[in-house]
């Protein structure tokens, strides 16, 4: 019998703050006709001080996990795919899957940009299919207010804060995900990038004073490779699927700009009735904006079981990719469970780990051992 790997659960995770274009025009030199006929963006959330890429991701993957009605200790896989991590290292895939109690996964990040949650889902859903997997967590999840010049007026207008993720389950049922194209070209790695921080730039008092720390975009070449790529990698993934373009009920996009998505319509001869568009209420939120729209789609009752989804996206490096599937929703026969408990269960976990390595430290180490 082949695997399926059915997408089961969905949750959602945003700041309360919300910066809009009024404000923004106190702000820098800019205003709010010209944002919203540029961009479509007519506000967008930004995290709090206390918020993090990781917080936020934890909340989305809480939500998801009680929407699939499955366990933490049942997750195989953490996947977060971001471009504003917590820490180099350790992945914030690593201190999410700690959060949730999910004692058994293993956890990477997953840097592709704007395509990363694409990438992340092909990823978690082949190693369900092939057997190593049953149950996969895949969190987008970006605090990018904090890598923006709030000084240039060309970016700082696009960007937002959020996390959006998927739970993805074996099932021997035809459905879910159905196929992907995963794309790239380093060539216009250059468009859209933060050139200070890596092993290239390493920080400086210099590479700061040049705000080498911030997104750089060269806006009209991002632009023009998005409209070429948009339409063209989503009728590749649906002809994968074996499908028409006229059996896709929804098509979920990277809400990076409003004007890409009509060229996307456009291109796939659809109209905008059918595509999900949450732009003017979140910005780009990266990896995050294309679960954070399925969200919203589904509560708005736009996405039910039995449907054929588009998902793409386009980003820095240059990446780009789609993948079609079939919506299922959470399966029957699970119970509800009850996300508190299991994350207080998390949290005492946690607590008595670091003890027994400090205790075992305290006892058991000598002096000068090192990793």
């Amino acid at each position: 019998m082949s695997t399926y790997a059915h997408i089961t659960g969905w949750g959602m995770a945003v700041p309360e703050k919300v910066l809009t274009n009024q404000e923004l025009e106190m702000m820098v030199d800019t205003n709010d006709e010209w944002i919203r006929s540029r961009t479509g963006i007519e506000e967008r959330r930004i995290a709090s001080d206390d918020q993090t890429t990781a917080s936020l991701a934890t909340e989305a993957a809480v939500n998801a996990l009680r929407v699939a009605k499955l366990p933490p200790s049942q997750v195989d896989l953490v996947i977060v795919a971001t471009s504003t991590p917590e820490y180099l290292f350790p992945a914030t895939a690593c201190l999410v899957q700690d959060r949730i109690g999910a004692s058994t996964a293993g956890a990477f990040d997953l840097l592709a940009a704007c395509s990363g949650f694409i990438y992340g889902l092909n990823m978690a859903a082949e190693t369900i299919r092939g057997g190593s997997n049953k149950n996969a967590l895949v969190i987008g999840a970006e605090t990018l207010s904090r890598v923006v010049d709030w000084s240039d007026r060309n970016t700082c207008i696009l960007f937002g804060d959020g996390a959006g993720a998927f739970v993805l389950q074996a099932s021997e049922e035809p459905g879910g995900i159905l196929s992907s194209v995963m794309r790239s070209d380093g060539s216009g790695g250059d468009l859209l990038w933060i050139p200070g921080g890596g092993s290239a730039e390493p920080a400086t008092n210099q590479t700061v004073d040049d705000s080498h720390h911030f997104i750089q975009m060269n806006g009209r070449e991002v632009f023009r490779f998005a409209t070429r790529v948009m339409a063209r990698t989503s009728e590749e993934a649906i002809r994968k699927a074996g499908l028409e373009v006229e059996d896709i009920d929804l098509i979920i996009p990277h809400q990076a700009n409003l004007r890409i998505i009509n060229a996307a319509a456009r291109g796939l001869k659809l109209p905008m009735e059918r595509f999900a568009v949450n732009v003017q209420k979140y910005g780009n939120t990266s990896t995050a904006s294309i679960p954070i729209a399925a969200v919203e789609a589904i509560e708005e009752g736009r996405i039910k079981p039995g449907d054929n989804l588009v998902l793409v996206g386009f980003g820095a490096g240059l990446t780009w990719g789609a993948l079609t599937a079939q919506w299922t929703g959470p399966f029957a026969e699970l119970k509800p469970i009850r996300m508190r408990r299991y994350r207080r269960i998390a949290r005492i976990r946690s607590f008595l780990l670091r003890w027994a390595r400090r205790l075992g430290a305290l006892f058991f180490g000598r002096r000068g051992d090192s990793a």
